[in-house]
């Protein structure tokens, strides 16, 4: 039984630099965007919506099924996009949770979109979102990886304190790769898109890193692996084996 408290969005776009259109590219026979939306559905937690400011991207997503709302192309970030198909979706305010489900991570568990919400359990959260152990010296020291630094509060919890491309924390533990799905409580949207731009999030290049300036606090649900995004054409080689087998 999905819960009409939470909305999961897609934010999806064409203009990627490294793979222009990516999001109609097709995975065995479906175009990304719909493994996306089939993804977020399987996890029955609420209602899903891709919005984008491409009319084709609609098109194929209603012709699978799915509900598309159309938002301007001048955004400058996906947060910014759900902000506004969140209220065209729900202007009344009847949602409560707003999930930020990137559109090029076709192969992402439901469990894991799930996972996203738990941390949401504890009032004090205004954001949620998922990270998992690095096991690499490539991956640690990869500036495309965004680290999560967090102090820990369960085995499966952390509170984060800063993320980075940077190789950190040093010395010896665990470090963690960040995923960047998110859960926000509605009025941590409201508050979040309504920030400018923070000093660390421009240097670091890093959109989290202005919740954290303004002293939100985000809280991680450590997952065991990190779903493959699509980035490049290896990255569409990969994710098609993967799918074709599956």
């Amino acid at each position: 039984m999905t819960d009409s408290r939470t909305l999961v969005l897609i934010p999806a776009r064409m203009a990627a630099t490294r793979l222009p259109g990516k999001p109609l590219l097709d995975i065995a026979g479906l175009p990304m965007i719909v493994h996306v939306l089939r993804r977020a559905e399987a996890a029955n937690i609420g209602r899903v919506a891709v919005a984008t400011d491409t009319p084709e991207i609609a098109a194929a997503v209603k012709s699978h099924g799915g509900e598309a709302v159309m938002t301007s192309a001048d955004h400058p970030s996906g947060s910014d996009r759900i902000y506004e198909a969140l209220g065209k979706l729900d202007p009344a305010g009847q949602t409560e949770i707003v999930i930020n489900l990137q559109g090029d991570f076709p192969t992402i568990g439901p469990d894991n979109i799930r996972d996203v919400l738990g941390p949401l359990s504890d009032p004090k959260v205004d954001i949620a979102t998922l990270a998992a152990e690095i096991h690499t010296d490539e991956e640690s020291s990869n500036p495309n990886v965004v680290k999560l630094i967090g102090s820990r509060l369960s085995e499966r919890r952390l509170r984060a304190l800063y993320f980075t491309r940077a190789t950190a924390p040093w010395g010896d533990g665990p470090r963690y790769h960040h995923v960047g799905l998110y859960a926000y409580r509605r009025a941590a949207l409201e508050r979040f898109v309504a920030l400018p731009p923070s000093a660390l999030e421009r240097q670091e290049k890093l959109e989290q890193l202005r919740a954290i300036e303004a002293g939100m606090r985000i809280d991680v649900t450590i997952v065991d692996t990190v779903p493959r995004g699509v980035d490049t054409i290896e990255d569409l080689e990969t994710t098609r084996q993967i799918l074709a087998k599956g």
